[in-house]
């Protein structure tokens, strides 16, 4: 077959290239679109497994407040290990303060790192280096959290009340971003 060059395409050759062009630009759309979609699924996601770092976090300050509270005499101690928080084997019939040993949801092929006090398991905190997207509306015990640079800062620690007697108690991470004062975090399981 001859070509014309003075001739203008056939009609149908001509459609097939706009159909082309239309439908390579279709699928830039669909890509583009697609990629926004990721991001919004990405932060949300992000945002679930914060809310479900505060729920954990929560969940293991108040079994240790738990165990102190239930401490036979006045003289309270906190638990050495998560795992007395699993099984607490001080009463006739063990008491679990904890349901379970929580993943980090940050990092969730690890645990939440113990924070300890002369070998006293007062809190634990995520290993994530992550920087939090959450930076407001903390419930007010984790009003510092509002400041942390990253998710390992958000430590769930329960201190005892001020008063020996007085009611409610002061459980609070530490005001400032860096570690419990004299505090140390142990790797899970130690």
């Amino acid at each position: 077959m001859r070509r014309n060059s003075g001739r203008p395409l056939p009609l149908a050759r001509h459609q097939r290239g706009l159909m082309l062009i239309a439908l390579l630009l279709m699928l830039m759309l669909v890509a583009v679109g697609a990629l926004a979609a990721g991001e919004v699924w990405s932060t949300t996601a992000k945002r679930e497994r914060e809310v479900e770092l505060l729920w954990v976090g929560e969940q293991y300050r108040h079994a240790i407040e738990s165990y102190w509270k239930m401490t036979p005499g006045p003289r309270k101690v906190y638990p050495t290990s998560i795992s007395q928080l699993l099984d607490d084997d001080r009463f006739p019939n063990a008491v679990h303060h904890l349901r379970a040993a929580y993943h980090d949801p940050m990092a969730p092929d690890t645990d939440l790192e113990p924070i300890t006090l002369n070998n006293a398991l007062i809190g634990v905190h995520s290993t994530s280096k992550a920087v939090p997207m959450k930076r407001a509306l903390f419930p007010a015990r984790y009003q510092q959290f509002a400041l942390a640079e990253d998710y390992s800062q958000w430590q769930f620690v329960f201190l005892p009340p001020a008063k020996p007697g007085s009611p409610g108690s002061t459980s609070a991470a530490p005001p400032n971003p860096a570690p419990f004062p004299g505090a140390r975090t142990t790797p899970p399981g130690h």
